[in-house]
């Protein structure tokens, strides 16, 4: 990542998203260094998928201006496919394309958008499944997976664009709870390495020992933030105080 002035990998300003009537993101002003990896907490509904849609430009938005190393990306006439390249997004389903094998899944986005030749594409593709334990799995298909395997293959794919900056959308929601642990493994070390992320996420215990910062959406705003340990040990308001009992009554945290 190319570094900017001031330091900001990602600036947020104003960011309103609705859906017909439906408020979704009611002024979100958030700023993310880089390397900074940022857990975004709340409970369903809260805005946080839309959040990290709106940010790699698969919603629009309807106020504000979202800026990445210091280029607004919101602004008229952008070319959004180029915006993309920068910025990797994994979903909790993990749209793999069935009818191709591992390494055509992930050598496919840098062959057609980057323009790597096959060669280039396969080598970064097998070291990069090398590193996340999936090299044995290269020639498989994604219904001969588990679904964390299926899961680390979707992550190796975002991060064979080499992003910028990485969107996780609630990465474990549809797995098992064993296979849980392999994916969020993967998360510590691309954190580990100084990728700068943004972790939408239900599991609270990951979200505190693997965060720089944790933001408490409700209601489509940030409510609160702050370093993990005063947000899960002293958040301030009431409603994150109420969110947090919650999760702990329900052994989560």
């Amino acid at each position: 990542m190319t570094g900017t002035v001031d330091g900001a990998a990602l600036r947020i300003e104003g960011l309103w998203k609705s859906f017909g009537q439906l408020e979704v993101l009611r002024g979100i002003d958030l700023e993310v260094a880089e390397h900074e990896v940022i857990a975004l907490i709340g409970a369903s509904g809260s805005g946080k998928s839309t959040l990290l849609r709106c940010i790699n430009l698969i919603e629009p938005i309807d106020a504000g201006r979202i800026t990445i190393e210091g280029e607004e990306i919101t602004a008229r006439g952008i070319k959004v496919d180029r915006i993309r390249r920068r910025i990797g997004i994994v979903f909790q389903a993990f749209n793999l394309f069935p009818h191709m094998n591992v390494i055509d899944n992930v050598t496919l986005a840098p062959r057609k958008v980057l323009g790597q030749s096959k060669a280039v594409a396969e080598r970064d593709a097998e070291a990069l499944l090398e590193r996340f334990g999936l090299a044995d799995k290269a020639r498989d298909y994604p219904d001969r997976l588990s679904g964390g395997q299926q899961q680390r293959v979707a992550i190796v794919r975002a991060l064979a664009m080499q992003p910028d900056l990485l969107l996780l959308d609630e990465v474990t929601s549809a797995l098992d709870p064993e296979l849980v642990a392999e994916v969020l493994n993967v998360i510590r070390e691309l954190a580990a390495g100084g990728m700068t992320m943004l972790i939408a996420t239900h599991e609270m215990g990951f979200a505190r020992d693997i965060a720089s910062r944790v933001c408490f959406l409700d209601g489509g705003r940030i409510l609160e933030q702050g370093p993990p340990a005063q947000i899960f040990s002293a958040p301030r308001e009431a409603r994150t105080r109420q969110f947090l009992n919650r999760i702990i009554e329900a052994g989560r945290l």
